[in-house]
């Protein structure tokens, strides 16, 4: 495989993982006040899932323009 379909390939599986972690935030306000506690915790998560999809998506992006 080449790098660039190795990274979509990463892409792929990080998405899912952002996707969970944006629903587990979600379901996490649909139960609010139960759990409140929990709000920095499942944020960070989904922060970091967000922030490493993007940065791969950028990564992906200047590989393909070369």
């Amino acid at each position: 495989m080449s790098e660039i379909d190795d990274l979509k390939a990463e892409i792929k599986k990080l998405s899912a993982r952002a996707m969970q972690a944006k629903m587990d935030l979600h379901d996490l306000s649909e139960e609010l006040p139960i759990n409140w506690t929990n709000i920095p915790a499942v944020a960070q998560t989904a922060h970091e899932a967000f922030a490493e999809l993007e940065k791969k998506r950028e990564k992906l992006k200047s590989l393909e323009t070369v």
